[in-house]
């Protein structure tokens, strides 16, 4: 197989990372600006960047991602790269009448050092912007952090940009999620409709990633915040981050500058975060659960009974990440998994390790940033075998090497369709995942069963 040279000792590593078990900041910041509605994302580093950050997307959504650059020559790379984002901002006003620009660094733009702030001012002071237009930026530097930390400074890059005060509060509710798919952006508005709860989602996939099939190519698709919606955001009554690590830090600014409520909680990845989810947006709001829910919960309960037998006591390995991690450690946990790795690349402080230690127990190894990685994983594995393994496609070679079965959750997914569609988070999210492990646990029993113990009724 393609990882039979994965040695099974552990070695300490200080400074070489084998497979990340992430990707760079500005595939996040990518995606966070199709999520606002007529954006256009722009990548303020060489050609080479860009096509790999939206060749990424393309192939996990399956749809065309829509992106510019501009497009650093060695003379950008030595001189600065304010010449080309100048004559970049013109040419996409021109051709493609964005009403938003929103610009990301790379690490080229980062080391030589351009000061995005002034060169955005000299655009509007030289009428490169046109009147009504706004063109936004954020610093995303591959060399740190991951695409999770670009997604959640893009977010609070529009919010910055944007959002204003009247002093007067309505009674929205700001709902920041992290890096998730379309399809569990949908499912979160559906749970907040279902409730009555208006609510301003930022950024907001949905329709936009996961769109039909008409016959017609929108360089701007219909879903996507708005402007005018970003722009209200400072007079909403609450807001609500979904995901600590991806999720804090937009909250917080406008709790900061704007004097709205945050709270921070995690991602609604099976029952029990599901259920904190609605009793919170029940006791902020004062809105009653309504009886779809109740239904949908209800369901979602009778399968976890019915076939616990199934999944109790089946051993895990889990990389991903951060707030979906811990969310798949928590559905893992109420469907008496037990959990004995979780990797995730992506930089965690203390205070996440901490919460996620109560949620899988003292024995489970965890690992988190530097040293985090695909390598470090299969080593784990090698030495202690799981049933299951939760990951990306990135995770396969490690199923295939060791056969063991993977279910597939988390960014980049690029061997199976779905995602995008199909949630996992919510009640329904979570009976979607339930059925997906169940499948996996049964198809490897039928596999492995002789005949005298084939069996056609669970």
């Amino acid at each position: 197989m393609q990882l039979k040279h994965t040695p099974q000792e552990i070695v300490e590593r200080k400074a070489l990372t084998i497979n990340a078990a992430k990707t760079c900041q500005p595939v996040g910041a990518m995606y966070a600006a199709l999520g606002v509605h007529n954006c256009m994302s722009h990548s303020h580093g060489s050609q080479g960047c860009c096509s790999y950050h939206r060749s990424s997307l393309t192939r996990h959504y399956n749809e065309p991602i829509m992106a510019t650059s501009s497009s650093f020559s060695e003379g950008a790379s030595v001189f600065g790269g304010a010449s080309n984002l100048n004559e970049a901002i013109r040419n996409i006003f021109t051709l493609y009448d964005p009403d938003i620009i929103a610009v990301h660094t790379t690490c080229l733009s980062e080391v030589i050092g351009d000061d995005l702030v002034q060169i955005i001012k000299n655009q509007y002071k030289d009428g490169l912007i046109p009147e009504g237009k706004l063109v936004l930026h954020t610093n995303t530097p591959s060399f740190k952090g991951s695409h999770v930390t670009g997604f959640s400074n893009m977010t609070t890059s529009f919010i910055s940009y944007l959002t204003k005060s009247t002093g007067k509060t309505n009674d929205t509710v700001n709902v920041i999620p992290s890096f998730i798919e379309p399809s569990d952006m949908s499912e979160i508005k559906y749970m907040l409709s279902e409730m009555g709860i208006k609510y301003i989602m930022l950024p907001d996939t949905s329709d936009v990633v996961n769109g039909p099939m008409d016959g017609k190519f929108r360089m701007y698709p219909k879903g996507g915040t708005t402007k005018e919606q970003i722009e209200t955001m400072g007079d909403s009554k609450l807001s609500i981050g979904l995901g600590v690590i991806g999720a804090s830090d937009a909250p917080k600014l406008l709790n900061s500058k704007f004097k709205v409520p945050m709270e921070i909680m995690d991602l609604p990845i099976g029952i029990t975060a599901t259920d904190q989810f609605i009793t919170k947006m029940h006791s902020l709001c004062g809105i009653p659960v309504p009886e779809t829910l109740e239904l949908e919960r209800g369901q979602l309960l009778d399968v976890m009974m019915d076939k616990n037998q199934y999944t109790s006591g089946k051993t895990v390995s889990i990389v991903g990440d951060p707030d979906l991690v811990l969310g798949m450690c928590q559905f893992c946990k109420e469907n008496d998994m037990k959990i004995i790795h979780v990797i995730t690349g992506t930089p965690t402080p203390k205070k996440w390790e901490e919460r996620l230690r109560e949620i899988c127990g003292p024995d489970t190894y965890i690992k988190t940033g530097k040293g985090a990685d695909m390598f470090l994983l299969h080593q784990l594995i090698k030495n202690e075998k799981p049933d299951l393994i939760f990951g990306n496609t990135y995770a396969k070679e490690i199923a295939l090497d060791e056969d063991i079965p993977l279910i597939r959750f988390g960014y980049p997914i690029y061997d199976r369709i779905g995602q995008q569609y199909m949630p996992v988070m919510g009640y329904r999210g979570g009976m979607r995942l339930l059925c997906k492990v169940l499948d996996a646990i049964l198809d490897r029993q039928d596999r492995d069963s002789n005949d005298e113990e084939f069996e056609f009724i669970m």
